[in-house]
């Protein structure tokens, strides 16, 4: 089982949203090398779900990788803010993954934290600069995160 590390807007799309549909579709990802790690994303493996853009930034819960696979739908409607009018549904450019939600950690481990006890190489979202929605992690680091941040709450 390999584990990522998936960020989204609380905003736009936040943990508590995944706590009340149970699951949702991995979509709107158009990064191609965001997209790729996707692409190797197999079923079973697990997602750290990170809250970006908001004060403070961090991870926040737990998902499963339940299907992989699929082809985004938002990026052949033109009324998405997701749409490629590149792509068709002959030559979909942009896939998508669905999720389940495992649970919230009883606290935020912060961007802060994770800087403190991550290197970049151990974490890539401790990298200045790093803007990809979706990263690898480590096992090792996989396993640190997991110590931290303690039991789920469901």
């Amino acid at each position: 089982m390999a584990h990522w590390l998936m960020k989204s807007e609380p905003d736009a799309y936040g943990i508590d949203d995944l706590a009340r549909e149970g699951e949702t579709l991995w979509d709107g990802i158009r990064n191609y090398q965001a997209r790729n790690f996707m692409r190797s994303m197999v079923l079973g493996d697990r997602a750290f779900f990170y809250h970006s853009n908001t004060n403070p930034p961090g991870i926040v819960g737990l998902m499963e990788v339940t299907q992989t696979g699929l082809v985004d739908p938002s990026q052949f409607d033109p009324a998405s803010k997701y749409h490629d009018p590149a792509s068709s549904p002959e030559r979909p450019r942009w896939d998508c993954a669905r999720l389940r939600y495992l649970g919230r950690f009883q606290n935020l481990l912060s961007l802060e934290v994770l800087r403190n006890e991550f290197s970049e190489d151990e974490l890539g979202v401790v990298r200045r600069g790093n803007r990809l929605s979706i990263l690898p992690v480590p096992e090792a680091s996989a396993a640190r995160l997991l110590q931290l941040l303690g039991p789920l709450l469901n």
